[in-house]
């Protein structure tokens, strides 16, 4: 791809969570450590302070499993997307950045269905009076069983109603209960993304086949 490395010989790699989509960190790489990690499909980088390459995950055991990795409009910088084993921080924070400077919560938009599923595993950890997750959790694996299948009743009459608003309102309802149940069953989301990706494997690998 003539990625453009700098007079040092070296190009920035942002290492990004392939499911989260959250920053780790940023590192470095040269020629060198870029090949290696394009043939071990786990991240190099070198290291200007010591002066050598690195394997991340050598000395922790964090690997970071290579997913892809995107050159900007410049091809001097990369991001590297990656599933990880641990903590990217050698501190053993998940990410490189969390010193926060300036936020402004109302315009924060993000939002992500790993977000809500930490924050039902939090309160089955800590529990908070009045929560209606712990709730949820203290009556147990039927009455959780019971809300999955009401929801389902209540986007199914919505839907059937054709009154959209009612049917996102219903189907957040069964999303967040379904995470409920997935918390209970000890099912992570990336475990789901895992099932949904492999399938999207088969369908494309059978139109090809098709084509062929």
């Amino acid at each position: 791809m003539n990625l453009k490395f700098d007079a040092n010989g070296l190009i920035p790699a942002i290492v990004i969570d392939n499911n989260s989509g959250k920053v780790l960190t940023l590192a470095y790489m040269n020629e060198e450590s870029f090949n290696k990690t394009l043939a071990d499909k786990t991240t190099w980088f070198y290291s200007r302070s010591r002066q050598c390459l690195w394997h991340k995950g050598e000395t922790s055991g964090n690997f970071q499993h290579v997913v892809k990795i995107v050159a900007d409009c410049d091809n001097d910088a990369l991001a590297v997307y990656v599933n990880k084993d641990g903590p990217a921080c050698h501190l053993g924070t998940d990410s490189c950045f969390e010193n926060e400077i300036l936020y402004t919560p109302e315009d924060d938009k993000s939002f992500s269905m790993n977000d809500l599923a930490a924050l039902i595993a939090d309160r089955r950890a800590n529990p908070k009076e009045g929560s209606y997750t712990n709730y949820l959790f203290d009556k147990g694996l039927d009455k959780i069983l019971k809300k999955v299948g009401e929801e389902c009743t209540e986007v199914i009459i919505a839907a059937k109603a054709e009154d959209k608003k009612e049917t996102i309102y219903e189907i957040a309802d069964l999303a967040y209960h379904t995470l409920v149940l997935m918390e209970q069953a000890g099912i992570t989301v990336d475990e789901i993304k895992t099932e949904l990706a492999s399938r999207h494997v088969i369908d494309k690998k059978v139109k090809q086949e098709k084509m062929t």
